[in-house]
C-alpha cells in the first residue's frame, strides 16, 4: 500500500475512529466518576436502552422520518421556486428578502402553538414545521446561486443572441445547483430539528414524543437513544444527499480534493 492509499484510507476512516475514541472516553468517564445513570447514562446504558425498547423506538422514528421527509420534500418545491423568482429578479430580490430574513428570525417553536390550533395535535403540525424551518436556507442559497450570475457573462450572452429564459435554463439554473444542494444539505437537518420541536410540543407519536414520555419517568436511557437515533437519520440523510451533489455537480468540485 502506498503512502497515498494509507492517507487516503485515513481520512476515510477517521470519523469512526473518532467516534470510537469520544464512546470510549464517555464510557471511561461515567465509570470512573460513577455518574448515575438518571443524570447522565453511559453509552453501554443507552445500548442496553435500545436493545429493551427497540420496537417502540423503531416505531417512532418511523413517524418522525416520514414527517421530516415529508414537510422537507415540500420545503424542496416551494423553496425552489420562490429562489428561481427571487434570484432571477433584482427588484423582487430586493423586495423580497428583507422578509425572507425577518420571517427566519421568528423562533420556529412559536409556530407550533398556533399550528395545532389550525391542524389539531398530531403528523400535519410536524410537517409544517419541518417545511417551515427548512424552508430558509434552499430559497436564500437558490437565489444566490441566480442572483450572483456574473454580469458580463450575461452580456456575452445576450450579443450572441441568448434571451433571458435561454441564459436562465442553459446558464444559470445549471451554475446554481451546488448552492442548491449545499442547501438540500443544511435543510435536511434542519426539518429534523423541526420535526421533533412539534413532537416534544404538540403529538403524541414520534421520537420527540418518546423523549419526552421517557424524560417525564427519568428513563435517560431511552432519551439519549432517542437522540442517537435522531442522529443517525440526520447523518444518513445527509449523505445521501451529499452523495447525489457528488453525481449531480461533479464538474464543480473536479480537480479538488474536496472530501464530503
Amino acid at each position: 500500500m502506498t503512502r497515498a492509499q494509507r492517507k487516503r484510507l485515513l481520512i476515510k476512516a477517521s470519523p469512526w475512529l473518532l467516534l470510537v475514541a469520544l464512546i470510549l472516553f464517555w464510557e471511561l468517564v461515567c465509570f470512573a466518576f460513577s455518574v448515575p445513570t438518571y443524570l447522565f447514562p453511559a453509552p453501554s446504558d443507552i445500548w442496553a436502552a435500545w436493545l429493551q425498547y427497540r420496537g417502540p423506538i423503531m416505531q417512532h422514528a418511523l413517524q418522525t422520518l416520514f414527517t421530516t421527509v415529508s414537510g422537507f420534500a415540500i420545503a424542496v418545491v416551494f423553496g425552489l421556486l420562490l429562489g428561481m423568482l427571487v434570484g432571477s429578479s433584482p427588484v423582487i430580490y430586493k423586495a423580497l428578502y428583507p422578509l425572507l430574513v425577518g420571517f427566519n428570525s421568528v423562533p420556529k417553536v412559536a409556530f407550533v402553538p398556533v399550528l395545532v390550533v389550525w391542524f389539531g395535535i398530531g403528523t400535519v403540525p410536524a410537517i409544517l414545521t419541518a417545511f417551515v424551518i427548512s424552508f430558509f436556507p434552499i430559497v436564500v442559497n437558490m437565489a444566490t446561486g441566480l442572483a450572483t450570475l456574473e454580469p458580463e457573462l450575461q452580456d456575452v450572452l445576450r450579443s450572441l443572441g441568448a434571451s433571458k429564459l435561454d441564459i436562465l435554463k442553459k446558464v444559470a439554473l445549471p451554475r446554481s445547483m451546488p448552492y442548491f444542494f449545499a442547501s438540500l444539505k443544511v435543510a435536511i437537518t434542519l426539518a429534523f430539528v423541526g420535526s421533533v420541536i412539534s413532537e416534544t410540543v404538540a403529538s403524541n407519536i414520534g421520537i420527540g414524543y418518546l423523549m419526552m414520555s421517557a424524560s417525564a419517568t427519568m428513563n435517560m436511557g431511552l432519551v439519549f437513544a432517542g437522540l442517537v437515533v435522531i442522529g443517525v437519520m440526520g447523518v444518513v440523510m445527509y449523505e445521501i444527499f451529499a452523495l447525489v451533489e457528488r453525481r449531480m455537480t461533479r464538474w464543480a468540485t473536479r480537480g479538488s480534493d474536496l472530501a464530503f
